[in-house]
């Protein structure tokens, strides 16, 4: 009788799987992103030349080694790549003047145009797979994308925030934020959340437009700070329910938020600009503090479960 191999064993059954389901995904996105034709984006060029053109686009000084190495081609390839387009005029070589071996890479007038043009095209290709998406779709899928990239080693890049009005279901991350963070933090009870969510609910059913603002701010397609700007009179705005989160603290995420706030109420036809905090909230006092607010008020009570000292800080617009 014929002898059936045995398994390897659960560990190497959980790999087979988990190989198969990274090569569907694979092979899902390459025919979504139209990467499998000769042609990427309808534009003559394949998606390893559109990537070369990238790289020449927004980097200076590279040469065809430089290609080589960095997007793990072969140097043969490479060179078709580069004659090509030299013979289309895209790409020019300039010489080391020290070394005449060597020669860096820079693309042409014609080159860039190239390049404007596949960029608004993958721009406009890209919006089209998230436009039809509601945006926490969108978010978990921008998130799931990063969760890749640092999974598989991809180098850090510079931090991109985006200041951007409030979404679906965001006026309640901002509750649910503040009740977590304050209480893991501070040790703050649920006082202090519903505080919170009366301030949200009032501002989502009568705020004025002109007059009254929310900032979400996003990475990575994910939310990390919020900020607030309310009427506390005709002349006087006030500066309500700063957060950043803790992955976000650092980059000046609640520096742009009090800024945008500073902004905005200045050119709304305020004079005037106040917020109310506690002494304990130390990183917040310093961006206060650096926005141009001074220390007008303070008192002791109690609240949230604690003894605290409220402060009032106000600054001229």
């Amino acid at each position: 009788m014929p002898r059936h191999p045995r398994s390897a064993g659960p560990a190497a059954d959980r790999l087979t799987s988990r190989v198969a389901a990274l090569r569907r995904f694979n092979r899902f996105y390459t025919s979504t992103i139209g990467a499998l034709g000769d042609a990427h984006l309808g534009s003559g060029f394949s998606l390893t030349e559109t990537r070369v053109l990238y790289e020449l686009a927004n980097r200076r000084g590279l040469t065809a080694s430089d290609l080589v190495r960095e997007l793990r081609l072969n140097a043969g390839y490479v060179s078709r790549v580069v004659a090509r387009f030299e013979r289309r005029r895209l790409v020019r070589r300039v010489r080391d003047g020290a070394d005449g071996r060597v020669a860096t890479l820079s693309l042409t007038t014609a080159g860039r145009a190239a390049f404007r043009r596949l960029d608004r095209g993958a721009a406009r290709d890209v919006a089209a797979l998230l436009e039809p998406l509601p945006a926490p779709a969108q978010r978990a899928l921008v998130d799931a994308t990063s969760t890749i990239e640092r999974l598989l080693g991809a180098p850090d890049e510079p931090p991109t925030v985006v200041l951007r009005e409030p979404e679906p279901g965001d006026l309640g991350w901002v509750v649910e934020r503040h009740g977590a963070l304050y209480a893991r933090e501070y040790g703050w009870n649920p006082e202090f959340e519903a505080l919170v969510a009366e301030i949200v609910a009032k501002f989502a059913r009568q705020h004025d437009p002109a007059r009254e603002r929310c900032w979400i701010a996003e990475r990575h397609g994910v939310p990390v700070g919020c900020v607030f700007v309310v009427t506390k009179s005709p002349k006087v705005a006030q500066l309500r329910l700063l957060l950043v989160e803790p992955t976000a603290r650092g980059l000046g995420v609640g520096q742009r938020l009090v800024e945008a706030c500073v902004a905005f109420a200045r050119a709304s036809g305020y004079t005037r600009m106040t917020l109310w905090t506690n002494d304990v909230l130390v990183a917040a006092r310093r961006i206060y503090q650096a926005a141009g607010f001074q220390l007008v008020h303070e008192a002791p009570h109690h609240s949230f479960g604690h003894d605290l000292v409220e402060q009032v800080w106000e600054r001229d617009l």
